[in-house]
């Protein structure tokens, strides 16, 4: 169990791609999974607007808001305090020079956070730039981009033709152009994410991406079982919270319906002359 961790900082993550550490990414949506998350030794906690899924039961992560990132941003903060923490920008939240440059702005001063995300590559460069310009550490994620989910009909791969893993390419070296720190793949064959993270000198990390990235990300919810609508392909479970909490709870169901909890090692009890005094006081009232 990590203990007196020290904050990664940017150059750190930066120099993984020429020290070739493999950086350990999770996304975490509230101040107990980031705690866990900072306990193991997690390089990189992510408020990922997936939260808008996992924590607010949503069927995607489009109805997640600024309002919503800056709070579970801080929660995620006061969990990790020694943790490098990367705030995923929400959808439409970028769609402007201007309006990127209050809301990843939000993010650093408001939410405490040490680096934003928006998506996106070629078509994104000139954001990105103006945050990176206006001294705002950004990151990016490219492959299959969530908030362009409608465009691609739904969660599918991407980069299967040699044209389309061209364009990731593009995108890969656009988002380096920019000045952006480490990028992300999401759902790109693992032979096309490790060819195109060579060419580049900006680390990435990859989920459902293969292992020649230079680190992974999970969201902790998948990993941990707490999340258990849908798993992903590209999901390893490591435990199965849900099954170990909705036993735990059913015992809790059957002990109450029993009448066996609380028993007298989960009770208080007071001194037996005041209760006494009580019981004479209780008496006492019923009689006038």
């Amino acid at each position: 169990m990590a203990t007196d961790k020290k904050k990664r900082s940017i150059t750190e993550i930066r120099e993984a791609k020429k020290t070739g550490e493999k950086m350990v990414y999770t996304s975490v949506p509230d101040y107990t999974s980031a705690r866990w998350a900072e306990m193991a030794g997690v390089d990189v906690c992510v408020v990922g607007d997936s939260l808008a899924m996992v924590a607010h039961g949503h069927a995607s992560t489009i109805p997640a808001s600024m309002d919503m990132m800056v709070m579970h941003s801080l929660a995620v903060r006061r969990g990790a305090p020694n943790t490098f923490v990367l705030g995923c920008m929400p959808y439409q939240s970028y769609n402007t020079v201007d309006r990127a440059l209050v809301n990843a702005t939000r993010f650093m001063q408001e939410a405490d956070c040490d680096a934003v995300k928006p998506q996106g590559g070629k078509s994104q460069a000139h954001i990105l730039k103006a945050l990176v310009d206006a001294g705002i550490p950004t990151a990016s994620h490219i492959g299959l981009t969530p908030h362009t989910i409608a465009m691609f009909g739904g969660f599918k791969i991407q980069g299967r033709t040699a044209e389309a893993a061209m364009k990731i390419l593009e995108d890969a070296l656009a988002i380096q152009d920019a000045g952006c720190f480490m990028l992300e793949f999401e759902a790109v064959p693992a032979t096309i994410a490790k060819v195109i993270s060579e060419q580049l000198e900006i680390p990435t990390i990859g989920i459902g991406a293969g292992a020649g990235t230079d680190g992974q990300i999970l969201l902790s919810y998948d990993l941990l079982g707490v999340f258990t609508d849908f798993k992903p392909k590209f999901t390893k479970r490591y435990a199965n919270l849900t099954e170990v909490a909705v036993d735990g709870l059913q015992k809790y169901v059957d002990e109450v319906k029993s009448g066996s909890f609380p028993d007298d090692d989960h009770s208080y009890s007071i001194n037996e002359s005041e209760y006494e005094s009580f019981l004479t006081m209780v008496e006492k009232r019923k009689q006038h």
